[in-house]
Order: C-alpha cells, then structure tokens, then sequence
C-alpha cells in the first residue's frame, strides 16, 4: 500500500513540471520569436527611413541641380544682353557672374563698358563716380589678359572713362586720358571723337600745343561748334590772337547755341583788349549785356579794359557789379582785393 501511494505521488508531482517546462519552453521561444521579430521590425523601419531620407536627398539635389543650370547665367546670355543694348541687365548678371568667376575676360569687357554708359547716362554726380570707378576697375582687369585685337577698344574705353571722370570731378585724371586714348591711336583704334577728347584733355593739362594739334585731327573728320570754339579758345590761349579770332567767327557764323554765342563773343572782347583796342572791347561788352544781362564776366572784362585806361573807380565799380552777379567771381574778387 505505502509503496504503489509513493509511485501514484509521483507520477501527480511529474506531470505538471513537464507542463511547466513546456510552458516555460513555450515562453522562451515566444520571446525570442518576439524578439526577432521587433529586430526585423526595427530593421525594416531603419531601411524605409534611410529610403525616405536618401529619396528626399536625391529629390531635392535633383532640384537644386536643375534650379541651379535654370537660373545659371551663361557669357553667351550677358552677350546677347550686350547685343540689345540692355546695359543694366549686362550689369545686374555681370555683377553675379563675376562672384564666381571674376577674372573671365569676356564678362569683364561687357561689363566694365555696361558700367561707363550708365555712368554717362547719370544725373547723379556720386551714382555717376561710382559706376566710372567701377569701370575703370574692370577694364584695367580685362586689359591685363585681353587678346591683342581687344586692346585697342579696351584702351579707348578706358581713356572715355578717365575723360568723362575728369570733367567731373576736382581731381586730375586728364593725363590718364591722355595715355590710354594715345595707346588706342597707336594699336590702330578709329573714332570720331577720340582727337576732340584727346585735344580737351591736353587742354586741361595746359599742354596748348598739343590740344591744337589734336583738335586740328578733330576738324578733319567733322566740324562743330563746340569743336571750333575748343580750338579758337586754344589759340588764344597761345597768344595767336589773329587765327583765335578767324575760328571765333566761324563759331558765330554757325552756331544758334546761346552758350557758344557767348563764349565766342566773350573771347572776342578780350582780343580787342589784348591789343588795346579799348573802344572795340567795350562796345562788345556792352553788346554782350544787351542779350545777356547778367553776365559777371562781361562787367569784369568792362572792368578791366577801365583798369588799363588807368580809371580804378570805374574798373572797381564794374567788379562789385560782377560780384553781385557772381559772388566769388575769381576775377573780381582778386581785382577788388588789389585795389
């Protein structure tokens, strides 16, 4: 009895622990099952994401690439900008250009010439340095490596940019002027103004006999007023008063411009106080201020011819009138200051 109890006892006890070892088994496998399957889950969701993120990479890049080579500007399209004479796009695309490439030469040439016809085309004095300065700046780049057929034009651009900044400024650029516009004469260069620019560059420089000679070049290829009286002013400046005077009355015979009328006749009046003709020279003044009633010069060159005929309190009457005019008429006010 005690014996078969023992063994029945047994056999109870065995079998809910070989049930407990599989359920435990059970359980193992589960969460290994589970676990390899969260690890492949995490797997899966790491690849989609790196998909995702390098398709968005790809996407985008794609994008930029494309954006990039879309609003890319090219030499040929400032060229064609060139070509149609739209000189603020030239300058706008050129300026962009320039940033990653600035030393193309072809981009630097349309560029620096963009620059000087919108400065000439200013109103503003400080807009129109800015823009000359940039210029100059460009084209002296684009000289250092320009092919030897572009020197030339390149050298007679740079001698307008130097001419036009130094009829603009208090500073001296005329000698500049003067090399850059004789090197483009020399290498062969041809234009219509470059001898009237040449000759009011030396005028400026008071180099006479030059500015005549370059203004003589001037005259063959066209004939101006303004050319004419440059000139006339020239010779008088020599002391040629006989050729000054035959150019002066050329002007007056064909010009309707008020400025040049005056000028012209201005210089007239002082020849015939240059050689005494004291009465001619007065008569002219007081022709002068007929037509042009405020003119501090014509009462100055009054006073003067008073001045020669030794007659101070006239001659220092006629100042002050030329004063009151023209407050700091250099002529007056030195005159007044003597006497």
């Amino acid at each position: 009895m005690n014996k078969t109890f023992v063994l029945f006892d047994r056999t109870r006890l065995i079998v809910p622990f070989v049930i407990l070892v599989k359920m435990k088994k059970n359980i193992v496998e589960n969460k290994n099952l589970q676990r390899k399957e969260n690890k492949a889950l995490k797997k899966a969701i790491i690849i989609t994401s790196i998909v995702v993120v390098l398709g968005a990479l790809i996407t985008t890049s794609v994008f930029l690439i494309r954006n990039y080579y879309k609003n890319k500007i090219t030499v040929n399209d400032i060229r064609e900008y060139w070509q149609q004479y739209d000189y603020e796009s030239v300058y706008e695309y050129g300026k962009r250009f320039l940033q990653d490439d600035p030393f193309n030469n072809t981009v630097l040439t349309y560029y620096g010439y963009s620059c000087f016809f919108l400065a000439v085309a200013q109103n503003d004095n400080l807009a129109l340095h800015e823009y000359l300065d940039e210029s100059i700046n460009k084209m002296r780049l684009a000289l250092y490596d320009a092919k030897d057929d572009l020197k030339p034009q390149l050298q007679y651009m740079l001698g307008k940019a130097y001419y036009f900044k130094n009829t603009s400024t208090t500073y001296y650029y005329a000698d500049l002027a003067v090399k850059y516009l004789n090197l483009a004469k020399m290498n062969g260069y041809e234009a219509d103004d470059i001898n009237e620019r040449l000759g009011l560059s030396y005028a400026a420089l008071g180099k006479t006999k030059e500015s005549i000679a370059a203004f003589s070049e001037a005259l063959l290829v066209r004939e101006s007023d303004s050319l004419l009286l440059a000139i006339a002013e020239q010779y008088y400046k020599s002391e040629d008063l006989n050729v000054a005077e035959q150019y002066l009355y050329r002007v007056l015979n064909s010009t309707t411009d008020d400025d040049n009328i005056l000028k012209a006749r201005l210089i007239i009046a002082q020849i015939y106080t240059d050689r005494e003709e004291y009465d001619k020279a007065l008569e002219e003044y007081e022709s002068i201020l007929e037509k042009y009633k405020d003119c501090a010069d014509a009462y100055y060159g009054i006073g003067v011819v008073y001045e020669m005929q030794n007659n101070k309190v006239k001659a220092r009457a006629e100042w002050i009138k030329a004063l009151r005019i023209q407050v700091n008429h250099p002529g007056a006010q030195k005159k007044l200051s003597i006497y």
